[in-house]
This record gives C-alpha cells, structure tokens and sequence, in this order.
C-alpha cells in the first residue's frame, strides 16, 4: 500500500498570481501542445478559479476521491478562499471517512437528517439505478445560494461530455435547458443551476483520468488507499450503478446493514396494506434480488426515475 504523502506546493517565488504561471520541476507536466501553442492545464484550471473567485469564497464540494483533492490542491494553489464540504452519506467506504478526517481536518462534514437505511423502509426497496432517490436525499443538499466548485470532468461520461456546453442553465423543465455555446473547449465550465439555486464552476472538466494522476503524483497529494486496491471511483457501498457484490463482499458489515434494512422496508410496506409488484416472498428475497444487479433496470411501480447521467456535487 503506497504511504500517503502530504502536498508539496510550490515556493511563493514560482507563483506568479497575475498571470498564474508555476514553475514546476517537471515542464512537462500537462502540458499540452494545441494549435495556438503550448497551454499549461495547471495555470488555466488555477486562472479558472480565480476568474470566477466570490466575495464570501467558494463553496467546494469535496468527496475525497481523486477529483477532489485535485481541485482541492488547485485552490489552495490559486489563493483562493473557499470552505469544502463532504457529505457523509453513512454508506461511505470507512477507508475513505477515514482518509478525509486525517488528511483534510479543514473539510466540514454535513450529516444527513436520515440514513440510508431509513430511507430504504421509506421508500419500500433500496436504491436502484434508475431510482437513485439516495443522491437527492444524500448528495445533492448544500451550496445553495454559493458558487460551487466541483471535480466534474467531461472524460467521466460519455453524454455529459456530448451534450454539455460552455454555460448551461438547468431548470425545472427539461424542455426549458438552455446552452450557449461556445467553440472555445476551454471555456465549457460554468452551470448556472436555478433549480437548486446554485452556481457551480468545473476547474477540471477537460481533464482526463491520466491528467488527474499525474497532477496527484507530481505534487504528492495524499489519495485514499482504496485506489491502490484497484477501486478506480469511490463513492457509496453496493451503490447500483457498481459492482454490487463485489463491494458487497469488500465491506461485508455493510452489505449486512442493506439486508436487515430490506427486511424492515418489506416487513413495514406489507404491515402498510401496500404490495410490491415483484413476487418477493420476503425482504431477504428483496435483498438478493438487488444485490445481485437486479435493480439495474427500470422499477415498475409509477415512481419518478432520475436521469441515470446526472450531475451531483459528489459524484
């Protein structure tokens, strides 16, 4: 397991915040070679943030995972003020919690006013693909009224990438989304989100996963040691748009706590009067349905499905 190291940041005399240029031991650090030249990915991510920086500073929406700390370090690099959140959802990877706690103290944990296993008994079944009421209830709180920033990036799905532009403007009807856009690629970064009334600036989005790393690794940036497990997102335990079982026998305590919560969300919706569609005989025959990828398809009980490629401030 790789012993996490503590950022190095660069000395005061190699940042230049007018025109945000670093000097870094490696100049080729992505660096990357375009038609109107060289462009440094670094000083344009850090020119990002301090282009858009708030009066009250940014409201930094931190998960711990390798984007965070990225855009965590690039902040702290720019000079720029922010506070950063980690909602804790109480299904997180102990390794991560762990990992925030020790290595990122200043990072302000917001816990939810319910759990994910009162969740599941209120809503009769645990989250499916299609059905991620845990990301509303757990993820998407917090930053309203601020800008965000976030670890966003385009080379994390296929349609955000395809479909998002330079500045996009989500409301509460889908036919109401508006983009500008822009033939600047550097420039497609800024969401101006009135549902939520929030703000929320994406530093990284043009990066790739490659990028990332090496950002990580040239500066020595502490990561969770999850990672060097083979994990490549961390995000919460047995979550259905993973691999269920493998988490499931990864964190067995866990997987445990969704079985005890299937049967009390069954044994409660029964006790109700209300039936489930699927010929579940009980909540532990719900369980091994879900955790066995079932729950990947579409339910069939008239709920409202999410939209499976949106954006959170913690994905």
């Amino acid at each position: 397991m790789q012993a996490e190291k503590r950022l190095i940041l660069p000395s005061v005399s190699g940042l230049f915040i007018e025109d945000v240029r670093i000097e870094r031991m490696d100049a080729e650090m992505l660096l990357e070679n375009t038609l109107f030249g060289e462009v440094d990915k670094v000083a344009i991510a850090m020119q990002r943030l301090k282009t858009f920086e708030p009066s009250e500073g940014y409201y930094l929406a931190f998960s711990g995972g390798k984007d965070s700390v990225t855009i965590k370090a690039l902040a702290d690099m720019a000079g720029v003020k922010y506070d950063a959140h980690y909602h804790l959802t109480t299904v997180d990877p102990p390794e991560l919690v762990h990992f925030i706690k020790r290595e990122h103290p200043d990072a302000i944990i917001d816990k939810p006013s319910k759990t994910m296993w009162q969740l599941i008994v209120d809503h009769g079944i645990p989250p499916l693909r299609m059905m991620r009421y845990c990301c509303e209830e757990l993820k998407e709180g917090g930053g309203e009224g601020r800008i965000c920033v976030t670890g966003v990036r385009w080379a994390e799905s296929n349609n955000r990438r395809r479909n998002r532009d330079s500045y996009e403007i989500l409301t509460p009807k889908k036919e109401d989304k508006k983009l500008f856009s822009d033939n600047d690629k550097g420039r497609r970064l800024f969401e101006n989100c009135t549902l939520k009334g929030k703000r929320i600036i994406n530093p990284i989005i043009d990066w790739s996963d490659a990028e990332v790393w090496e950002f990580i690794r040239q500066y020595n940036i502490p990561y969770c040691s999850l990672y060097d497990e083979g994990w490549t997102r961390l995000g919460c335990v047995c979550c259905p748009n993973g691999n269920q079982q493998k988490q499931a026998e990864r964190w067995p305590k866990i997987a445990d706590a969704y079985r005890r919560a299937c049967v009390r969300a069954y044994d409660h919706k029964i006790a109700s009067g209300r039936t489930y569609s699927y010929n579940w005989q009980n909540g532990n025959e719900m369980y091994e349905w879900w955790i066995h990828g079932q729950g990947k398809g579409k339910y069939r009980e008239g709920v409202t499905y999410c939209d499976d490629d949106q954006t959170v401030l913690f994905e």
